[in-house]
């Protein structure tokens, strides 16, 4: 078990199992068809990313260094959140982008549906994550991993 402190971007608690990335996450790319088709388990349809590629995301702790790709991002991820088929969290190891940190926002303040984020995790947070661990959100922004 290893702590990690961030910067609360989106507040909340939350505890989920980890998807992790270490490759940019193209929003638009990878919810896609979640949002256009239905896909309320929201299978990541980036095939760039193959570290996630296929693996479902709603309910997860999406683990990632930052979000890439369209300038849709941020609206891709409220209306995610809208439709409930969003991360529980999103834990960045580097500084959140400002389209993302938009749709975050927003999506906090709009939305029913929450979703943590907490950005500026660290290098050293992304290399021990791995997928299946449980992560553990307290309300001061702590990120346990076990």
């Amino acid at each position: 078990m290893k702590t990690f402190k961030g910067r609360i971007i989106a507040p909340g608690t939350c505890s989920a199992k980890a998807v992790v990335t270490h490759q940019g996450f193209n929003t638009l790319a990878s919810l896609q068809k979640a949002l256009q088709f239905g896909d309320k388990t929201a299978k990541v349809s980036d095939q760039n990313n193959p570290d996630l590629y296929g693996k479902s995301i709603a309910g997860k702790a999406l683990c990632l260094p930052q979000t890439i790709g369209s300038t849709t991002g941020g609206l891709v991820l409220y209306c995610a959140c809208e439709m409930k088929r969003n991360p529980a969290c999103m834990l960045f190891s580097n500084r959140i982008d400002s389209l993302a940190c938009a749709g975050s926002v927003l999506a906090s303040v709009w939305s029913d549906t929450k979703m943590v984020v907490i950005d500026e995790l660290g290098d050293e947070f992304l290399a021990y994550v791995k997928d299946g661990d449980t992560i553990s959100i307290a309300e001061d922004g702590t990120v346990t991993v076990e």
